[in-house]
């Protein structure tokens, strides 16, 4: 049975892509900094039928990143997929945000993704797969929101140098690209703004096929990334939006 780690795993995109590779039957590692929704998300996953754990920690602490990969690896043998999902955002210019809204954000969303992949990877077969979730915010900037953009370009040149640095090791390291997807995330972005119904018909009118994306999507994008019908994918990322970016929105 092959296993996959989860950062970010107990809601949202995570936990979409918890339950969809549950489904295909691998071994769950959920791992949040949200100990009650990780323990409720795994709990989840067993009464479905699947073989899961929880883990409590921040990804931006190497000793709970290495503690992750370890504790995966002896639930169930091995490491098989890492996706370095795990992200926050944090509004603000370079001149309005704080040192330290920086650095936790960077913290998070990008030296996450680095302090897994390092305890990860060496423990990995030929034939694992590494899957960072970026955004369509790695290419298309926003206002208000430079630590953000800044990360999610970060995770795609860290993919490209994973995959060209462990591709002859026969580990594969892609990237997704969501675009606004039916999230907590998305919730809590949308009551910050004055007239939220008026802000979610404008979203929806950016977005060709007439919809927001779900965490689903996202499952399913990552998934492919995954497995054998990807075998040859290597150091690219892909973009998972409606076509919301190239309509010029």
């Amino acid at each position: 049975m092959k296993s996959i780690l989860i950062t970010g795993g107990a809601s949202g995109i995570g936990a979409g892509i918890a339950e969809r590779f549950s489904e295909a039957g691998y071994a769950i590692a959920v791992f949040d900094r949200n100990a009650a929704g990780a323990d409720e998300m795994a709990r989840r996953l067993k009464k479905s039928g699947g073989p899961a754990i929880s883990i409590h920690g921040d990804v931006s602490e190497p000793a709970d990143a290495e503690r992750a990969v370890a504790q995966t690896i002896t639930a169930f043998g091995s490491l098989d997929v890492l996706v370095n999902n795990a992200g926050i955002e944090i509004v603000g210019t370079v001149a309005s945000l704080s040192v330290e809204d920086w650095d936790r954000l960077l913290g998070v969303n990008l030296r996450g993704a680095f302090l897994l992949s390092k305890f990860a990877i060496p423990r990995m077969k030929p034939g694992s797969s590494v899957v960072n979730i970026s955004s369509v915010h790695a290419f298309a900037s926003y206002a208000d929101n430079a630590a953000y953009d800044s990360s999610k370009a970060g995770l795609l040149g860290l993919t490209r140098a994973m995959a060209l640095d462990h591709g002859p090791s026969g580990i594969r390291v892609n990237a997704v690209c969501p675009g606004y997807i039916q999230t907590p995330m998305l919730d809590k972005w949308l009551d910050s703004v004055p007239d939220r119904e008026g802000t979610m018909r404008e979203v929806l009118r950016s977005h060709p096929l007439g919809r927001i994306g779900t965490p689903r999507d996202i499952a399913e994008a990552v998934f492919f990334l995954c497995s054998d019908a990807a075998s040859f994918v290597n150091g690219t990322f892909l973009v998972v939006d409606g076509a919301m970016t190239v309509s010029g929105k």
